[in-house]
């Protein structure tokens, strides 16, 4: 069971993050009929951690509670240089005992420095993955999903999936109804698969001094509404096709079939976002001409529907 819960700061510490946390697990809610924690915000030597945010937070306790917590959740925090040998070690002894480990953010990169990532399907914020995976080779790092789960490791992308993955914790230990409640009292969705993508912006590639491919791209991203081939795209660049498609791929980095979906995905998303245009005029308008055709891709790229991911992030004038 889920009772004493110790949250370690480090340096650069992510107050966000930080104060989901305690959100979750630091309010005594008891009276309204959720259940309690013995709670601590640990630092070492318990001295006082700076924040990114400028100012400092005095913790109140040194790496004790980790030693016999059931969950030991790392905040985000200035990943560039490893969390000292203490903070590691503690980390370590927790795993062994069978401690749940929680990572928000780049607090994933404390868990790979103590080896606890090894093996192991992770992530992190989608902007930070490539670092994750380049200093820690053996994990199996996911860049798409908003958290994971691996055995009782459990690692999330930052801000409101820090949420999404602490809810999942209580709705593994406590169950459903006890997630809602708690969820209903935060007033954040009561749940969000940990499968979910990442919401990334893809801008259009930068192409150097290509400038036999940014012409096209530009008008294409002006006509996305029309049809396009690779044919069609060639003809206006003057080469062959096969001309044309390899030396896409080499200035980008993809086909020129994935860019086209990728960026009538985009424009779908901005239209779902800022109009209340109906999915088949957005399918229309984005260049994939039916409902049908946008919802496959839409869930190909972003692992939820369009109607889905409008009810989420709609923005409605005043």
């Amino acid at each position: 069971m889920l009772e004493r819960i110790a949250v370690i700061a480090l340096p650069e510490a992510a107050v966000f993050e930080l104060g989901v946390l305690c959100e979750l697990f630091g309010y005594d809610r008891t009276a309204e009929g959720l259940p309690g924690y013995d709670f601590a915000v640990c630092s070492p030597g318990g001295r006082p951690v700076r924040t990114h945010a400028g100012f400092s937070i005095t913790t109140g306790h040194d790496l004790t509670p980790v030693e016999s917590a059931d969950l030991v959740a790392v905040a985000p925090y200035g990943y560039e240089q490893d969390p000292p040998a203490e903070v590691l070690a503690a980390l370590r002894r927790a795993h062994a005992r069978g401690a749940w480990l929680m990572s928000m953010c780049t607090g994933a990169f404390a868990l790979g420095a103590a080896g606890l990532l090894d093996g192991r399907r992770c992530t992190t914020h989608w902007r930070h993955t490539e670092a994750l995976a380049a200093r820690f080779p053996a994990a199996r790092v996911d860049p798409d999903v908003l958290y994971v789960a691996d055995d009782r490791v459990l690692t999330s992308a930052g801000t409101a999936a820090s949420i999404d993955l602490g809810l999942h914790l209580v709705r593994q230990e406590h169950g459903s109804a006890v997630a809602t409640m708690l969820a209903r009292r935060m007033v954040v969705p009561p749940h969000r698969d940990g499968g979910q993508a990442q919401f990334i912006e893809t801008p259009v590639p930068e192409l150097g001094h290509c400038d036999t491919l940014q012409p096209v791209l530009t008008r294409v991203l002006e006509e996305l509404d029309r049809e396009h081939t690779v044919e069609t795209m060639a003809a206006q660049a003057h080469m062959a096709p096969r001309t044309f498609a390899r030396r896409f791929r080499a200035e980008t980095g993809v086909t020129p079939h994935d860019w086209l979906t990728g960026q009538r995905v985009l424009l779908a998303r901005r239209l779902l976002e800022d109009s209340d245009l109906g999915v088949d005029a957005i399918a229309v308008r984005a260049g994939f001409g039916s409902a049908a055709t946008l919802r496959h891709h839409f869930t190909r790229r972003l692992s939820t529907t369009p109607q889905a991911y409008r009810a989420t992030f709609q923005h409605r004038a005043a």
